[in-house]
């Protein structure tokens, strides 16, 4: 089985180009279905001498035995993972058919982004940090690249300096897929990212954007634990993560009028059914204005009748 599961790494990496985050998903899946078979007696031995005994009911009871463990969405993952992973043996020639393909998805949860309203969002940025001046300098920006370009925490911490353009104001971004997309950046998120790169002598372009405290490529690890020290300073509360921010940047473009087109292109999203979970966001807010502002929506107190007889 191992040998086979190299044999599909080379085909992600290579073949298909997908990134080491995505590939290594992949692979953890199916270790993990691989841990399930290992626990069924049938299956011992070399995979080439059991693959065929595969079938449709074997993939349901692994999945049936992720309920209640795992959510919906990861159990959808996982079951692409071996539908991914069976198409490929049967390109192989290693099987005839796939007993992955007649399985259907679950049904995902509905489920409304955690984001921060304009006020918590000042309060983040505009909070007073202490520490030593270049790490100070350097969650300064990072806060305010989020909340300007709403990228994804492993695409802030991929930046190179090079990959911003500040004469164009622009950040070039490697996001899912290795895809590459122009992103606008805001004045502010500009003026931090030129203040911390100047308290590091103006690094070179290949250099890493930004330094953990022994000098290398901060973590995203690393970002999301610095989030929440800066979350609580702000007196926010302390579940928000890197992608709160970004649900919060694309909400506020979406309650000012943006296009739902536009702001797939800025987030990276291959699927515009992706994007448009924010519009439910934005409803809820719309409804909440509506009750509050409309004449015919708000409650009124019942008059008194005068001069009652």
């Amino acid at each position: 089985m191992e040998k086979l599961l190299k044999r599909f790494e080379h085909h992600l990496t290579l073949e298909r180009n997908l990134s080491p985050r995505t590939v290594t998903s992949y692979l953890h899946d199916l270790r993990q279905f691989q841990d399930f078979l290992q626990d069924q007696p049938a299956f011992t031995g070399p995979a080439a001498s059991w693959l065929d005994q595969v079938d449709t009911i074997l993939l349901r009871r692994f999945l049936a035995k992720l309920h209640g463990r795992c959510r919906r969405t990861s159990i959808g993952r996982k079951l692409s993972s071996l539908r991914t992973f069976f198409r490929y043996l049967v390109r192989e020639g290693l099987l005839a058919v796939s007993p992955a393909d007649t399985l259907s998805t679950p049904r995902q949860e509905e489920y409304l982004p955690k984001t921060f309203s304009i006020d918590q969002t000042g309060a983040l940025l505009d909070q007073q940090h202490s520490g030593q001046p270049l790490l100070v300098c350097r969650d300064r920006a990072i806060l305010e690249l989020f909340y300007s370009c709403g990228l994804r925490v492993s695409e802030l911490t991929g930046l190179n300096v090079g990959s911003v353009d500040f004469r164009e104001r622009l950040v070039r971004v490697l996001g899912k897929g290795n895809k590459e997309r122009l992103v606008p950046v805001g004045k502010q998120a500009l003026t931090t990212l030129a203040e911390y790169l100047e308290s590091r002598s103006h690094p070179p372009l290949d250099a890493p954007m930004f330094l953990n405290h022994r000098g290398e490529r901060l973590t995203p690890r690393s970002v999301q634990r610095n989030l929440k020290k800066h979350l609580l300073t702000a007196g926010l509360p302390t579940d928000g993560t890197p992608h709160a921010l970004r649900h919060t940047f694309a909400t506020h473009l979406l309650d000012a009028g943006a296009d739902l087109r536009a702001i797939q292109e800025l987030l990276g999203h291959a699927s515009l059914s992706t994007t448009q979970k924010y519009t439910k966001v934005s409803l809820s807010h719309l409804t909440e204005v509506y009750d509050k502002a409309h004449p015919r929506s708000r409650k009124k107190e019942p008059q008194k009748r005068e001069n009652e007889q």
